[in-house]
This record gives structure tokens, C-alpha cells and sequence, in this order.
């Protein structure tokens, strides 16, 4: 029996709402400031050989601008996602050249291009910091952007095609039909693989602030350059205080951050019946019961948002734009001959300087980067299957089960966080004692670099399989070998196939910093392409780095094109939902 509320009551209740308010717009306002304080930083002249403190005095300030670093880049790849997914999704003609395009983009290590990029910018700011700081914000992005993209582009291609005709009947203009349709229908896969991403943009953070090239340094303060000093330096107290402020880092930004946005990303999942797995977040309450909050999304944001809505709707039409029965665009002739002349004309001059390269190369280098491909695909393919084991039955268990969720979910986010290569000397050295060593340290490593993404695509679709469909199982008092046959598995399929895309190419980038290690001063390597690469890089070899890039994007568009492709065409065919 609930009691009710007296005049007092209504006024306490008023009175700690106002000061949550009050201390909501404190932390906005401080957080604003810190932000501009660190970015501040940003400018000024770039040090060479700079020297990173191992001090735990020294981890606020790094945090803080590893921190920008990394929200930089992730705005950058959303914004990515969106813009680069729609256009392939909506015209044919983009499609056929933007998503093999994709492939081969998501299949180049970050560190194969990391030289070029950073020795690109240092000349466009001779002598600046903010070149090597743009160079770490566009790796790290390039670390974030691959798997979002393919997640957003295959649920753009899954709207059921009923929800299709709706908006074709209620006359939705293009940007009424990106905003109440096409973009509700990929929140829940985004938001999971932002996690991810995000993630991925950790795993690399120490290759990427720690960047060498021959003689020359390019080191930038930051959370991983910390923690790849003191694993170089052998500090384990530095190393534990590190990795103690890295997880105080990623709690927080799961319980503030990704935690409010995969319960508020549940409203969009499309059901007839109301899910009882739904999940939960203070903060997200919060934010829905805040009155300052409110005020200002209906005085502010919503209108501006009516006004934005109009203003797009009178510059976008019904019929502004020529599209076919399906929905895609008909772009005029003239734009379709700049688009392909301009990718042609890129397409050669890549050619032309990529031969002017490799002719320098001899055939004991050739033999080198075949030998480590074979090497390297036999790891990739043991990591994908120790990774699929475990990830697919954890990822349904997770996404369908509430209760559990809420305790795992935090406990898996942290742990696809936290940088492999910041724990990978502690487990060097247990594995320099025993036989292989860093054959199966290389594996291990590639493991952790693969596994999650399977894992959060596997959650994200078993967290958008209807609730009324598992009712439905249920009523027929179906077998958990038949649910998993004709429910779970055809429903989470579309969702697989994109993590394993992703995955494989992550398995093939983390070859990079897991077949050669620096530790305590001491290069150790085991035979591969990953090897040969960081080999490469580290001395300078552009020849060498360029044609074991080659093979690696090469292996990995073929195995997309020839095995995962096909497969993400049945996803799309055979188990697209519909209502």
C-alpha cells in the first residue's frame, strides 16, 4: 500500500530534484571546462623524444587527453556511419563501388598507413603538435568506423519491406524517411557496436600514442603511452595503476554513457507485444524525470527540431529526388560519370605509384610475406573458432535474459575494453617459459582482438529477436534445440555474419601487435605478416610494409568476397524479419 503524498512530501521531492538539476548542470559546466583546458593543450610545438612519466600523478592529464583523442574520433565515425551507409544503402550505383570499398578500407592495418599519415601531416604542420595529434585521431577512427558502418549498412538493408510500402504510402519525404524509419532501425546494432568500436579504439591506443618510425619518435602523452612505458620499462606498479584507472574510465562510461543508450535504444525494437527484457539505467531516469531537462526540451529542442523537420521537408520533397520502386536513388548521368571517373582516376594513380614501389623489392622479401600470410591465416582461422565457440551461446544468453544482462553486460564491456596489449606482458612472461611462447601468446592476443566483436553483434540481435516470436516458441513448447534452430539462430544470423566480417579483419590487425612485441628493451616476433609488418615499419622499409599491406587486404577482401559475402546475402535473404 502505497501512501500519499503530503504538501511537505511534493516539496522535498521538488527540492532534491532541483538540487540533482543544479549538480547536473555543474558537472555539464565543469565538464565543458575540462574539455577546453585539454584541448588547449593540443597546440604548441611538438616534442620529439618526449619523456612519458610513469608517476601516478601524471594519469589525470594523460586520461584527460587520451580521453578527447578518443571522443573525437568517435563522433568522427558515427558521423561516418551514417553518411557513408546511407548513400550505399540508397543508391545502386554508390553500392557497387562504396561496399567493396569498404572491404579493402577495413582490411589495411591501422599501423600499415600510420607512417604515411603521420609523415603527411607533420608536413602540413611543419613542427606542430596538432599534426601528430590529427594523425592519432584519424587511426584511432579508422580503429572505430569499419564494424558501425557494416552494422548500420545491414540494418538498413533488414526494414522489413512492409514498413517500406508504409512510408512509400504516407508520402514520408527522404528526410522524414531517414528519421522516423531507416535511422530507428539501426539504433540497437549502432549502439552495440559502438561499444565495440570504442573498444577497438582502446586496443590499439598504445601502438597508436607509442608510434616510432626508424630513428624518429612521435610518442604523445596519453593513457596508452603510459601503459606502454611502463610495459616497456617492466613497472608493474604502473602497469596496475594504469590498468586501474583505464577500468575506473570505461565503468564510468558504461554506467553514464553506453548503459543510458541501450536502454533507451529498446524503444526502437519492433515487437507486438511488450518485452520483459528490457534494460534498465539511473541515469536514463534521470534524465526522463529531470524537471530542468524537460523544460528545456520543450522550449528549445523541440522546436527547433519541428522548425528543422519543415525546413528539410520544403528542401526535400516527395518527388525531389528520382527513385526506383525499391527506394533507390537515380542519380543524373552526369553525377554517376564524376563519381566513377573520379574513383578511376584515384584507383590509378594508387596503381601507378604502388609499381614505382614494389619494383625495388627483392624475391627473398616476396617469399618473406607469403611465408608469414600462410603463418598468420592459420592463427586468424584458430582465433575465429575459439572465439565463435563461446561468444554465440554467452551473446544470446546475455541479450535475452534481463537480470543476467545487468550483470554481465558491464563485466563483458569492461573486459572488450581493456587494451590485450597493455596485459600482454605479464603474459609473456609466463609464456616465455613454456613451449611455443609467443606462437600461442600471437593467437591469444588475436583472440581477444576478435572475440568481441562477435560477441556484441551476437547481443544486439538477440536483443531485437520480437518478444511475441520467444512467446510464441514457448506456447508451441518447442525444444531448446528447435528454438535454436528455427528462431534464435535464423534471427541473430544477419547479426553473425557482420560481426564476423568485422572480426576477421580485426584478427588480421591484431596480428600486427601481437607477432611482434617490444618488452624490457627486447624485440621478441614470431614468423608472420603481422610481424612483418610491425618488422617494417619499425625500420622504415616502406617497400617491404607496402606489399605485406597488399597481401594482408588482399586475403581478407577475398575471404569477404568469397565466403562471408555470399552468407551476408542469405542473411539478407532468407532471414530478413517480417511483419
Amino acid at each position: 500500500m502505497t501512501r500519499p503524498l503530503t504538501p511537505a512530501n511534493k516539496i522535498l521531492g521538488r527540492l532534491s530534484w532541483t538540487w540533482q538539476d543544479g549538480s547536473l548542470i555543474l558537472v555539464i559546466v565543469a565538464l565543458a571546462f575540462a574539455i577546453v583546458k585539454t584541448a588547449s593543450q593540443f597546440s604548441g610545438a611538438f616534442q620529439e623524444n618526449l619523456t612519458i612519466s610513469t608517476s601516478i600523478s601524471a594519469l589525470p592529464g594523460y586520461t584527460a587527453q587520451t580521453l578527447l583523442r578518443m571522443g573525437i574520433a568517435y563522433f568522427l565515425s558515427l558521423a561516418f556511419t551514417l553518411v557513408y551507409s546511407y548513400i550505399a544503402y540508397r543508391s545502386r550505383l554508390a553500392e557497387l563501388i562504396l561496399i567493396p570499398l569498404l572491404d579493402i578500407l577495413q582490411s589495411i592495418p591501422v599501423l600499415s598507413f600510420l607512417p604515411g599519415v603521420v609523415l603527411a601531416l607533420i608536413a602540413l604542420f611543419p613542427g606542430q603538435r596538432i599534426g601528430i595529434e590529427l594523425a592519432s585521431i584519424l587511426l584511432i577512427f579508422t580503429g572505430m568506423t569499419w564494424n558501425m558502418t557494416f552494422s548500420f549498412y545491414q540494418s538498413l538493408q533488414s526494414i522489413p519491406k512492409e514498413l517500406l510500402e508504409a512510408a512509400k504510402i504516407y508520402r514520408l519525404n527522404p528526410w522524414q524517411r531517414f528519421w522516423t524509419l531507416e535511422l530507428p532501425a539501426g539504433v540497437i546494432g549502432l549502439v552495440w557496436n559502438s561499444v565495440m568500436s570504442v573498444a577497438g579504439g582502446w586496443f590499439f591506443l598504445i601502438a597508436i600514442e607509442t608510434f616510432t618510425l626508424g630513428d624518429q619518435d612521435f610518442r604523445l602523452p596519453g593513457l596508452g603511452s603510459y601503459l606502454g612505458t611502463a610495459a616497456d620499462r617492466g613497472d608493474f606498479a604502473a602497469i596496475f595503476w594504469g590498468l586501474v584507472v583505464l577500468i575506473g574510465v570505461i565503468v564510468a562510461i558504461d554506467f553514464f554513457v553506453w548503459r543510458p543508450l541501450i536502454a533507451w535504444a529498446e524503444k526502437f525494437k519492433l515487437e507486438m507485444v511488450e518485452s520483459e527484457n528490457t534494460p534498465e539505467s539511473w541515469v536514463l531516469d534521470f534524465f526522463r524525470r529531470s524537471p530542468t531537462l524537460r523544460i528545456i526540451g520543450d522550449r528549445f529542442f523541440r522546436p527547433l527540431q519541428t522548425t528543422v523537420d519543415y525546413n528539410l521537408a520544403r528542401a526535400f520533397p516527395v518527388r525531389s529526388l528520382p527513385v526506383n520502386p525499391q527506394g533507390r536513388l537515380h542519380l543524373p548521368s552526369f553525377l554517376n560519370w564524376i563519381f566513377v571517373s573520379g574513383f578511376a582516376l584515384i584507383v590509378l594513380w594508387g596503381t601507378w605509384e604502388t609499381v614505382l614501389l614494389l619494383r625495388t623489392l627483392s624475391w627473398e622479401n616476396w617469399l618473406q610475406v607469403m611465408q608469414g600470410a600462410v603463418f598468420t591465416a592459420l592463427r586468424v582461422t584458430i582465433a575465429l573458432i575459439l572465439s565463435l565457440l563461446w561468444t554465440v551461446p554467452m551473446g544470446v544468453v546475455i541479450g535475452r535474459n534481463r537480470r543476467l544482462a545487468q550483470i554481465l553486460q558491464p563485466i563483458v564491456q569492461i573486459a572488450a575494453s581493456v587494451p590485450a596489449t597493455a596485459l600482454f606482458p605479464v603474459l609473456l612472461i609466463g609464456l616465455t617459459r613454456i613451449a611455443g611462447g609467443l606462437q600461442i601468446g600471437a593467437i591469444a592476443l588475436m583472440t581477444l582482438g576478435t572475440m568481441w566483436y562477435v560477441l556484441f553483434n551476437v547481443i544486439a540481435g538477440a536483443q531485437s529477436i520480437p518478444s511475441d516470436l520467444m512467446e510464441a516458441a514457448w506456447v508451441y513448447k518447442l525444444s531448446l534445440l528447435e528454438r535454436w534452430r528455427t528462431l534464435i539462430l535464423p534471427a541473430i544470423f544477419p547479426y553473425l555474419i557482420t560481426g564476423i566480417i568485422t572480426a576477421v579483419g580485426g584478427a588480421w590487425n591484431a596480428s600486427i601487435v601481437s607477432e611482434y612485441v617490444t618488452f624490457q628493451g627486447k624485440v621478441i616476433s614470431t614468423p608472420g605478416l603481422g610481424a612483418t609488418i610491425s618488422h617494417a615499419t619499425a625500420t622504415g622499409n616502406f617497400s617491404l610494409l607496402l606489399a605485406a599491406t597488399i597481401v594482408m587486404s588482399l586475403l581478407v577482401v577475398l575471404t569477404n568476397r568469397l565466403v562471408w559475402r555470399p552468407l551476408y546475402q542469405l542473411a539478407q535473404e532468407k532471414y530478413q524479419l517480417l511483419i
